[in-house]
């Protein structure tokens, strides 16, 4: 038997749809149809800064309104341009809204000078760290509801009345990719979010995972309480090169299910290189029943 780290979760897909202004008609289909097909999540990723983009939370709201299932994800929302008690407040609104069909991808910020030009602070290093967790800990207590307090040299709450409570648990999965970031995961986080396999590639998980887990252990957490989620862009029936993983779909297959059980991710979130509803319909149809087939018997002969 092949070693290894499969923690045990419920598997799930999802799809990242860009948040450009050009291709919000385009986002609304994708949306319907990956309710419609059974997928999980619908993930959007946060860069407000950039001058073609929707704003990230405006589109998320747009789109729960016309889906019925599927739930909705940052990917990852950018803290130091939103302080963490209002992105609380405003997933717990949502969820409350939707049914229940929020999670919270974060991240510390990845563009200082970004960050800057809108009028944010840039906090880098060790700062960014701190800041970062210090933030995970305000939003699990915003999102449970009752008074919230923090003084620290990063946040200054002095104590409000947190609400409404959502009706399903709000998740906090960060995003994260270096040593610091990742042990702050392990703590503090409710998941992992890696970045795509052609910045994170699947080689470089395994170390990343394990830092993950010992986080976890030295702060009395169980390491299987952790989510884990992987951002993968790539084409499904490629021909030539392309970025990420290409190639037929029992290839796509096969690999996921590599990864779910050996590598440790319960999640997978598409970001198609190609024609985006194409890609869709070839991932819903015959990668996704594919990979739960697969893992099952996986799990099965351990």
């Amino acid at each position: 038997m092949v070693d290894m780290t499969d923690y045990g979760h419920r598997l799930s897909f999802g799809l990242s749809l860009t948040p450009a202004a050009d291709a919000f008609e385009q986002a609304q289909r994708l949306a319907r149809r990956a309710d419609d097909d059974g997928l999980d999540y619908l993930a959007v990723q946060d860069h407000p800064y950039q001058a073609g983009y929707l704003e990230t939370w405006t589109l998320i709201s747009h789109l729960s309104a016309s889906t019925s299932r599927i739930s909705f994800m940052t990917d990852v929302a950018d803290l130091q341009l939103r302080p963490p008690t209002m992105l609380a407040k405003a997933a717990a609104s949502l969820s409350l809204i939707t049914g229940g069909r929020v999670q919270l991808g974060v991240g510390g910020g990845a563009f200082a000078e970004a960050i800057a030009s809108m009028g944010g602070l840039p906090r880098r290093g060790e700062k960014m760290v701190a800041f970062t967790e210090e933030s995970l800990h305000l939003m699990h207590q915003a999102l449970a509801g009752g008074v919230v307090r923090m003084q620290t040299a990063h946040h200054a709450v002095t104590g409000y009345h947190a609400g409404p409570r959502p009706p399903a648990p709000v998740q906090l999965w960060l995003g994260a990719q270096k040593n610091r970031m990742l042990a702050v995961t392990g703590r503090s986080a409710d998941g992992w979010i890696s970045p795509l396999n052609i910045y994170v590639p699947p080689e470089e998980v395994p170390w990343r995972q394990q830092l993950i887990d010992d986080a976890a252990t030295a702060a009395g957490r169980e390491p299987s309480s952790v989510r884990r989620i992987y951002n993968v862009i790539g084409t499904i029936g490629a021909h030539g090169e392309g970025p990420g993983l290409n190639g037929s779909a029992d290839m796509w297959a096969e690999t996921l299910s590599d990864w779910a059980v050996r590598l440790g991710f319960d999640t997978f979130v598409f970001w198609p290189a190609a024609d985006a509803e194409e890609q869709l319909s070839l991932f819903t149809s015959e990668v996704v029943p594919a990979v739960r087939a697969r893992v099952a018997s996986l799990r099965g002969q351990r």
